[in-house]
Order: C-alpha cells, then structure tokens, then sequence
C-alpha cells in the first residue's frame, strides 16, 4: 500500500511539474504577444501620423502642378522665383 501512495505521489508531482512548465511556457509566449501587439499599435501610430503628412504634401503639389498648367502663372512665378525677365523688362529686387 505504501508503494502505491508513493508512485501516485510521484505521479501526481510529475504531472505537477509538467503543467507548471506548460502554464509558465503559454504565460510567456502570451507576455510576447502582448508586447508584439503594443508594439505594432505604437508604430501604427507613427504610419498613419506619416500616411496623413505624405496626403497633405500631395495635396499641396497636385495644386502646384495644377497652378503650373497656366502659363500667366509660370511666367509669374519665374519671374519672381528666378529673376526672369523678358526683353525689354528691368527686374528690381526689394528685400
């Protein structure tokens, strides 16, 4: 009877041991999800920060390019930009 009680004893101290290491193995991988997800909210985040700057800058150069299409724009704007100046105009800079 004694021998029986011990080899449950060490039945039921292995099976112990055995379920701690598979708890403590699924508690850490859970611990590195957890983190991973952080992780990836974080620099969610950042990208769609960054996705919205990129959507303003495009905003910004579809109206330049559009502007650009008029030439009384252009002739303005390198006039201005580069001290254009067509035959017979004097260009005079004022800072």
């Amino acid at each position: 009877m004694a021998r029986r009680v011990r080899k449950e004893k060490r039945r039921l101290f292995i099976i112990s041991i055995i379920t701690l290491l598979l708890l403590a193995s699924f508690a850490s991988s859970l611990y590195k999800n957890f983190i991973q997800i952080l992780n990836n909210r974080k620099e969610t985040a950042k990208l769609e920060t960054e996705y919205e700057k990129l959507l303003d800058e495009q905003k910004a150069l579809t109206s330049e390019v559009t502007k650009m299409q008029d030439p009384d724009y252009v002739a303005r704007y390198a006039k201005e930009k580069y001290l254009y100046s067509q035959e017979g105009e004097i260009i005079i800079k004022i800072d």
